[in-house]
């Protein structure tokens, strides 16, 4: 039965913000925009962090890797999202709408782990500076990067093909303006209960694993900045650490609200506008977190400048 209604089935239709079209047209617009401001900002800072040698430390390399998942984060949903506001296209296929769930998950997860490793690297360097080139080899950085895109294949494979083992009746319509877990899950005609555990218990312990690894980081970190000696050495370590602790805070606040809670799947209505903010803005607002809370970045953008 499951598969001749996967053979039925061949479109959804993406329900999310439906409104008068001249509104649909103003947020058509509105999402270009951040989407073109988005790829540029990271662009931009790609090509700082490559072009000057004094950034190729640990820390940046990570910026780096963190500036190009943005941009494939972005481009997963808001090209698409865009046209369909425009255009009035909101059917995607059977096979799109999973090749879309399978890659959002798959860079919204690594993005989660990437911020828990880029915590640690913050704490190596301020709590153990004198180990800090030690510990932080570009063999376990490299590692790292591997591991945070091994976890979110693993993460993603799991969503997606248990999401699409369910079956869909009818005209199935998402109430999203993507095909986000949560939403498909919602437009399906089976019983739902097992999807939403699995959503659950593997996205919240991702989601609560690396907010911890973070926050311990984080802690670890504070205590040894208000014990060091000089104002000048306590200014010139937070402000290593503010624009990451902007990210994060932005980050899991709205993630946990939309996947570590019961329920997450059962009012997918709520949760537009609210991915807007980790999907699209963001991925947006990184390079300028990043650039201009950070002194390196923003010398080494002047010197890019002026040559």
């Amino acid at each position: 039965a499951k598969m001749e209604n996967h053979t039925r089935i061949s479109e959804f239709t993406l329900a999310g913000f439906r409104s008068h079209p001249g509104s649909q047209l103003l947020l058509s617009v509105l999402f270009s925009t951040m989407y073109i401001v988005t790829v540029v900002g990271n662009v931009c800072m790609i090509l700082i962090i490559r072009m000057d040698s004094s950034l190729h430390t640990p820390m940046y390399f990570f910026l780096e890797n963190l500036s190009t998942l943005d941009i494939c984060y972005s481009s997963v949903i808001t090209p698409r999202a865009t046209l369909a506001l425009l255009l009035g296209r909101r059917s995607i296929s059977y096979n799109g709408c999973a090749s879309q769930m399978f890659f959002f998950s798959l860079f919204g997860t690594t993005e989660a782990f990437f911020l828990a490793v880029m915590a640690y690297d913050r704490f190596t360097a301020i709590c153990n500076p004198l180990l800090y080139q030690v510990i932080m080899s570009r063999r376990l950085c490299v590692l790292m990067v591997m591991g945070s895109y091994l976890a979110g294949c693993i993460n993603c494979t799991i969503q997606t093909s248990f999401t699409f083992s369910l079956s869909f009746c009818g005209h199935p319509e998402i109430k999203h303006f993507f095909c986000e877990v949560a939403a498909v899950i919602h437009a399906s005609c089976s019983d739902t209960l097992v999807n939403e555990l699995v959503m659950l218990a593997v996205c919240g312990p991702i989601i609560v694993g690396t907010a911890l690894v973070v926050f311990i980081s984080y802690a670890y970190i504070i205590i040894t900045i208000v014990q060091m000696p000089s104002a000048e050495s306590r200014h010139k370590a937070f402000s290593t650490c503010s624009s990451h602790m902007v990210t994060i805070c932005m980050f899991f606040g709205t993630v946990f609200f939309m996947y570590a809670q019961p329920g997450a799947a059962s009012s997918p209505n709520k949760s537009n506008t609210i991915s807007i903010f980790y999907t699209i803005v963001i991925p947006m607002l990184n390079p300028f977190i990043y650039t201009l809370r950070n002194t390196e970045v923003k010398r080494s953008l002047k010197q890019q400048l002026k040559r």
